[in-house]
């Protein structure tokens, strides 16, 4: 029987560089960015979870389970997985920002692959140059060591996931697909790109 997997889709930073628009809900080509993310893992999970510190009646228009951090005071991407993988009861849980809108649309097959072929507790996606530290697939049992390293103040995803076994898979063959907004000139140069 194919594992339960559940993706969550981080949407709860401050976009200090976007002018604090909720990167989310900014429109990108006639959609807000988190449709463009959520058409792309429609197909490839059981569930869908959105992470978001704000505006969470506008994420509930599109039906699915909408929370914020546990812990409050906007403490980065670590809290918002920690709460998802408290909140999941899959086998296995995708995070992917919500500023990343042309995901592959084989990432949680491939994910899945490389975690299983490892024995690992977590995958990583890399970009064949870079790896991508909030595109990941983890294990729900690594909520208590993700929550203990928040707790001694840790914030840095990658320090975290180095404390266990980490696979990374490359996909180098899809050289945009983690291309992400951070900026409003990020969000024309792509607009321009996906309409091509």
């Amino acid at each position: 029987m194919a594992p339960q997997i559940d993706a969550v889709i981080l949407a709860g930073g401050m976009a200090r560089r976007m002018g604090g628009n909720d990167k989310g809900l900014v429109d990108l080509n006639g959609q807000a960015m988190i449709c463009h993310t959520i058409n792309k893992l429609s197909t490839q999970v059981d569930q869908i979870l959105i992470n978001a510190n704000r505006n969470q009646a506008q994420y509930e228009q599109w039906g699915y389970t909408v929370f914020s951090d546990q812990d409050s005071g906007y403490l980065g991407p670590l809290a918002g997985m920690v709460t998802a993988l408290k909140q999941t009861q899959a086998d296995y849980l995708l995070v992917v920002p919500c500023d990343c809108p042309m995901l592959p649309t084989d990432l949680t097959a491939r994910l899945l692959a490389a975690l299983e072929q490892q024995q690992a507790d977590l995958a990583v996606a890399s970009d064949g140059e870079y790896e991508q530290p909030v595109v990941l697939l983890l294990k729900p049992h690594l909520a208590a060591s993700m929550q203990a390293f928040l707790d001694a103040g840790e914030r840095k995803i990658d320090f975290w996931y180095r404390q266990h076994k980490v696979a990374v898979e490359s996909f180098a063959d899809q050289p945009n697909a983690f291309v992400n907004i951070n900026t409003p000139e990020q969000k024309q140069q792509l607009a321009t790109q996906i309409a091509k």
